[in-house]
């Protein structure tokens, strides 16, 4: 199968990451695979939750916020957070949270914003991928006495999209691809290969092993290079 921008069934879009991408948070970004394009940042704050706080050995927590611009896509998108954006930013965090430490973390609070300023697909994906830079950054930015950064973080966390199309399997979907689908998924997959979140639905009919083996694989690929690429982007940041 051809796919209409050039590329192989096993290929990622080109991605490309403005790092940092202003000073207003520790951890910000801008973050590119073919046209979506997302500006992560994260900041830290020691004002924990009300439920943390009554913690007599209060941990740390990561949480998450989602927004799409309104002029990310056509026609305009309102400016408000809908079902989507909330369970979009709720995967997010989790994601971020499967990885990190909450009691090295020590009593503060990182929130990663991702933003998008320009949607063609794969959004929340990309998200995770750039947030989890964003994110890193952050912690490593965070000066405190016996503080150790490399601590916090059990493993990387990166996702990907992948579908089935015309009855082939596709890594990295955009949106004429991801709209015209038979299968949508998105894997969420840490750097050492664990599952953290796989969502996987028919669009039309149904799919069976082979699609799905397929798929997985695929998903594997992508993410193998999504986590050389985020070592390569934090360098001496990476956190193991």
């Amino acid at each position: 199968m051809s796919r209409h921008d050039g590329r192989s069934a096993n290929a990622l879009r080109p991605i490309t990451i403005q790092r940092p991408f202003h000073s207003a948070a520790p951890g910000s970004l801008l973050i590119r695979a073919g046209d979506t394009t997302i500006m992560c940042t994260a900041s830290v704050s020691e004002d924990l939750p009300p439920w943390k706080k009554a913690d007599p050995n209060p941990s740390g927590w990561v949480t998450a916020e989602y927004n799409m611009l309104p002029g990310s896509t056509a026609p305009r998108k309102a400016r408000r957070t809908d079902g989507r954006g909330t369970e979009i930013q709720r995967l997010i965090g989790r994601s971020l949270r499967a990885v990190v430490n909450m009691q090295a973390l020590g009593a503060r609070v990182i929130t990663v914003d991702c933003d998008v300023l320009k949607a063609d697909g794969g959004t929340r994906t990309l998200s995770i991928t750039g947030g989890f830079i964003a994110l890193v950054d952050a912690v490593c930015a965070i000066e405190a006495e016996e503080f150790d950064p490399k601590s916090v973080f059990t493993d990387s966390v990166a996702a990907i999209s992948v579908g089935v199309l015309n009855g082939e399997c596709l890594l990295d979907l955009n949106y004429v691809e991801d709209s015209a689908a038979e299968v949508d998924m998105n894997v969420v997959m840490t750097g050492n290969g664990q599952f953290v979140e796989l969502q996987g639905t028919a669009e039309r009919g149904t799919y069976g092993d082979d699609e799905l083996t397929g798929q997985i694989a695929l998903a594997r690929k992508g993410i193998a290079e999504l986590t050389a690429l985020q070592r390569e982007t934090l360098a001496q940041n990476w956190p193991f």
